[in-house]
């Protein structure tokens, strides 16, 4: 593969449709999607993917059922709880981004102290989308350039406003991947993906392996990712 993203994005959709497939219920398809991020993360690092960010839950998700959403939150807990030795042995950065401040106190705490705990590694970065939504995302960025008073309205540039987006300290993605046959973005990342290759493919995300990761590096490689600009040399 002669280019590597440098940053890729997960929308992991077909946690539930793979456990309805598979005559189970929905909260087997959310476990064993989850185990899922763990071998993406480590294919990733081995292609040499820095950063990996991964939609695990959006701000609509909060209209399903209040059970499968106490159920989510305390998957994503555990999540944390179980891998939070293997992110500081393997030095690997941690953030959550979205309205944290929705969910469970259990939950924020244990994504303050994981973030605490890896804020200094720099190999490699985890990012989990967690009550995140792009509109409220940059709802919330303008509100907070607002009651900037040294922010300069006139001369505002898209490098000064990303500083407002929960992004702040991430690059932008060079590849979307979405799972499960649906084309669309769901309002993930939409300001950060103004230049992303998107990628989908209808295997349920907990069947999403190592050959379907790979797959879709190789299709990104063929990519001609010219930003607007004329490129006499493609994928150069």
């Amino acid at each position: 593969m002669s280019r590597i993203p440098a940053h890729v994005a997960f929308i992991m959709d077909g946690n539930g449709r793979w456990a309805q497939a598979h005559g189970l219920p929905r909260h087997d398809g959310h476990r064993r999607g989850a185990s899922v991020i763990k071998k993406i993360l480590r294919i990733a690092e081995k292609n040499g993917i820095k950063y990996a960010t991964f939609f695990a839950f959006s701000s609509e998700n909060f209209l399903r059922p209040e059970s499968e959403v106490k159920f989510l939150m305390d998957l994503f807990e555990k999540f944390l709880q179980k891998y939070r030795k293997t992110l500081c042995e393997k030095e690997i950065r941690f953030r959550a981004i979205g309205n944290l401040s929705q969910l469970p106190i259990s939950l924020q705490l244990a994504i303050e102290k994981l973030t605490q705990s890896t804020a200094h590694f720099d190999r490699f970065h985890l990012t989990i989308a967690l009550n995140y939504g792009a509109r409220s995302e940059v709802i919330e960025a303008m509100r907070n350039l607002l009651k900037n008073k040294d922010a300069n309205a006139e001369n505002l540039t898209w490098e000064d406003f990303e500083q407002y987006l929960y992004t702040k300290d991430l690059p932008d993605p060079d590849l979307i991947i979405r799972t499960s046959g649906e084309q669309r973005l769901s309002n993930f990342l939409l300001l950060q993906s103004a230049y992303a290759e998107l990628y989908f493919t209808k295997t349920h995300w907990p069947d999403f392996n190592e050959e379907e990761f790979l797959l879709a590096i190789e299709d990104y490689g063929t990519r001609e990712r010219r930003m607007g600009k004329i490129n006499d040399k493609p994928n150069d």
